[in-house]
């Protein structure tokens, strides 16, 4: 047996003696699955693969919205391996969990060697350089490049929805438009002040897609999923960063704040504002979406929950911290543990 089947076979008995453990399976069964874990050809079944996948969300040091990690929904899609069927299954998983706005957590996963998705996430607005400045996205410029060389053509617009691209093995990746009638976008209005004339919107769900999927020893590359967006990704991050969509200048100006000086605190005040009117808007459309502060009760309650299962608790701070009045939140005083544990939803190379 080789150095690397010795790792990986460590891993395999790892995650399946988790698995017995909690899902109380008997001492013969985890004998048995032992015993096979030790052949070269060795999967997971259905059933643990979908456990799987929910305790890594339950695992994710960066999610504050790991209370609902049993709630996943795992769809095992391992044996598809034509775009067309793969393209197929990705749309079925937008429709799903958009749910006419009621969003539904849940993941798709798919051959781990052989399926790339080379989204960042399956629904994302394109970002094009133009010599007027940068139009949409300006995260996605990169990716747009590589759309439009794969033969793809936006509008140009602010919100271009992007394609899905699907490789398969070393085969020239395919570019697939998303149907426009899966994706629910949501118009950013204010209950207060006229936002009209800004013309923000974002889409419904996050269905990150450059992830891997990381389990007894074995990456998927192709393993989307989601949960459904907490306001402030939104609001403090897409559409105010300086760098990404840039609103608040605007925000500030339909709010006749003055912006000459730093110490008038525009920026704060209009921040606020746009994140208030991502919650009324989404609100409004009948789409899921949790504010900061009750997001951060609910990451105390599933600490609780895990420390009632005898089980540690681990974080990334910086991320579970909300960008906006993060000190107003009970977790913002509190330290935790950063150590990885697997399964777990990792980082990788982009594959373009």
């Amino acid at each position: 047996m080789t150095l690397a089947l010795t790792e990986q076979l460590q891993q395999r008995i790892e995650f399946l003696t988790l698995y017995k453990k909690e899902t109380k399976q008997s001492d013969t069964w985890l004998k048995q699955r032992i015993q096979q874990a030790q052949e070269r050809d060795f999967t997971l079944t259905t059933d643990e693969l979908t456990y799987g996948a929910r305790v890594a969300w339950r695992n994710s040091n960066k999610c504050i919205g790991r209370l609902f990690w049993n709630s996943l929904t795992v769809f095992d899609r391992r044996e598809l391996l034509e775009p067309q069927q793969i393209f197929e299954a990705l749309v079925t998983h937008i429709d799903f969990a958009t749910n006419d706005g009621k969003i539904r957590p849940a993941i798709s996963v798919f051959d781990p060697t052989r399926v790339r998705i080379w989204n960042h996430q399956l629904i994302r607005y394109a970002g094009y350089e133009t010599e007027e400045g940068i139009i949409g996205d300006s995260d996605s410029l990169d990716f747009t490049k590589v759309c439009e060389q794969l033969g793809w053509h936006g509008e140009r617009t602010n919100f271009d929805v992007l394609p899905l691209v699907i490789q398969v093995d070393d085969r020239v990746p395919q570019v697939f438009e998303i149907p426009k009638e899966a994706v629910l976008e949501v118009t950013i209005t204010h209950p207060d002040y006229d936002f009209s004339q800004l013309n923000m919107q974002w889409y419904a769900v996050p269905i990150i897609s450059n992830m891997r999927f990381n389990i007894a020893g074995v990456d998927y590359q192709a393993a989307p999923f989601n949960g459904w967006y907490m306001g402030t990704e939104i609001g403090a991050r897409n559409l105010a960063d300086d760098y990404r969509y840039n609103f608040l200048p605007d925000v500030a100006l339909v709010m006749g704040l003055d912006t000459s000086r730093n110490a008038s605190l525009w920026k704060d005040r209009a921040l606020v504002e746009l994140n208030l009117a991502v919650l009324h808007s989404y609100k409004q459309a009948g789409v899921s979406i949790v504010d900061h502060h009750t997001a951060a009760q609910q990451f105390l309650l599933f600490q609780q929950q895990e420390q009632e299962s005898a089980r540690d608790v681990t974080g990334n701070w910086v991320w579970l911290v909300p960008p906006l009045s993060p000190a107003t939140t009970s977790i913002y005083h509190q330290p935790i543990d950063n150590t990885l544990k697997k399964p777990n939803y990792l980082y990788q190379t982009q594959p373009y």
